[in-house]
């Protein structure tokens, strides 16, 4: 399947793009759900490790171009992409050249946190900025942490993929939620960090969320459904318990960061109160 897909979301026009494929262990992506329930819905390997994906976001609205998230961290080497099962099939930089776009094009580009599977692309091997002409947005909770990492974290912050926009100025800071441009707003999402923020669009009637790791693959929709690595699970599940009733009720176009093959989708609500993410295949051509 084609991962340049579009939706348009009033005056936005919104693209899913790719930064390839990986994989991490499926008891720690489903947390203290066993594998009994969660075998059910995604297959593992001989490592016990799941499928996921990397899926940035496009957002343009006129001459601007604004991408959320910049991709996988590809500079680890053997030994990263061994560990991690990566494969780079596909590159945010094929996604944007898919529609007409470079990197030197990008204007903004929202942080919803600082992992290595979220801001990898963002600097490049030599040390510069991938989007020479953006600057890069995240709540100051985050950029501390990611600064000052402990030892549940420090694994997950690379300091080479955010330090060098540190020491070129290029973040701008932001605490709490946010509007960034009219119809444009982030959102905080804690649990999975305490910094983490997702993206809202709201125009023309119309609803899209990115919803960072608070849900991180479709699969993950039951509330109970959180990640072995949210540093905060029980604030995750109050921070679900906030937002997904509101989504679902506003018929949300939801994107998440890591499911590996649907870039929209819509929260439903089933028997007993159950939330589900079902699959929104409507696309809209500029």
């Amino acid at each position: 399947m084609s991962w340049v897909q579009e939706r348009r979301i009033g005056e936005f026009l919104v693209t899913s793009l790719t930064d390839g494929q990986f994989r991490l262990d499926g008891g720690a992506m489903f947390g203290t759900v066993p594998k009994v329930l969660w075998s059910r819905v995604t297959d593992s390997d001989d490592l016990n490790r799941i499928p996921l994906r990397v899926n940035p976001l496009l957002i343009q609205r006129g001459c601007e171009n604004i991408l959320v998230e910049t991709g996988l961290w590809d500079q680890g080497g053997e030994k990263f992409d061994h560990m991690y099962a990566a494969e780079r099939d596909e590159s945010v930089f094929r996604g944007l050249e898919a529609v007409g776009l470079g990197a030197e094009d990008i204007h903004l580009v929202i942080c919803t946190h600082l992992h290595f599977d979220h801001v990898g692309r963002s600097v490049t091997a030599l040390g510069e900025p991938t989007f020479p002409n953006a600057r890069y947005v995240v709540q100051g909770q985050e950029l501390h942490d990611a600064r000052h990492p402990h030892e549940r974290s420090r694994a997950s912050y690379i300091p080479q993929t955010f330090e060098p926009l540190v020491d070129a100025g290029l973040f701008d800071v932001v605490e709490g939620e946010h509007e960034l441009r009219p119809g444009l707003v982030v959102l905080p999402l804690p649990g999975h960090t305490q910094g983490m923020q997702g993206v809202v669009l709201r125009s023309g009637g119309q609803t899209l969320v990115y919803t960072a790791d608070l849900l991180p693959t479709l699969n993950h929709a039951p509330l109970p459904y959180i990640m072995g690595f949210d540093l905060y699970p029980v604030t995750t599940l109050e921070t679900r318990r906030r937002y997904f009733p509101q989504w679902a009720e506003e018929g949300a176009v939801i994107c998440t960061p890591h499911d590996p093959h649907v870039p929209f989708a819509r929260l439903t609500v089933g028997e007993r109160g159950a939330f589900h993410a079902v699959p929104d295949a409507v696309a809209v051509s500029p």
